[in-house]
């Protein structure tokens, strides 16, 4: 039975800003078994939403939401105690919350994200690992870009992949780490020897 107590995350943006999260949905994962759920609309930085046609916010529907500094003592303290998040597409929900902390001024916990993106890559016969054909390998309910209903798929694909023998750390990401400086392309005198 897998073990730990893990958070499911997602975000919806309104615009390629990691700071402009619309939307967040995170589920309690305890000793395998999915508990508690939190939702939550985020009023974003701007009043231009490039991404309705794949969510379906609109400005009206979230100019009187919290902003996300208004927000996150409530989803910190859901967080708390938690071993890891868990996210499908892992990368770019971590993008989204450290962007977010960073943004606005909060303190992001440190603790490690798990994809179920990389897990079902290494697990499962498809052609596409999107949550959608996730979640139709597994039978699982889906209302796709809908934050709370793809965390909630998510866990359960969390779970589903340590079922099939994978563990959390098969699905961990490494941590984010500092851009590297790019190599110089030396020409002329000061151009090593080869």
């Amino acid at each position: 039975m897998p073990s730990g107590t893990f958070v499911a995350i997602d975000f919806e943006t309104s615009g390629r800003q990691a700071s402009s999260a619309c939307a967040a949905g995170l589920v309690r994962i305890r000793e395998g078994r999915l508990e508690e759920s939190f939702y939550t609309l985020i009023r974003p930085p701007s009043s231009r939403i490039l991404f309705t046609w794949v969510h379906g916010l609109t400005w009206d529907m979230l100019k009187d939401a919290p902003s996300f500094p208004e927000i996150w003592p409530e989803m910190a303290a859901f967080i708390e105690g938690a071993d890891g998040f868990v996210a499908h597409n892992a990368p770019f929900d971590r993008s989204v919350l450290y962007g977010c902390a960073e943004a606005f001024g909060c303190q992001a916990p440190a603790i490690p994200f798990h994809c179920t993106l990389k897990g079902s890559r290494r697990a499962l016969p498809l052609q596409s690992r999107g949550l959608d054909c996730v979640c139709g390998y597994f039978g699982i309910g889906l209302d796709h870009h809908h934050a709370l209903s793809d965390a909630k798929a998510c866990a359960e694909i969390f779970l589903r992949l340590q079922k099939l023998g994978l563990r959390p750390e098969d699905m961990r990401l490494n941590p984010p780490g500092r851009p590297r400086p790019r190599a110089r392309l030396l020409k002329g005198p000061d151009a090593p020897a080869r």
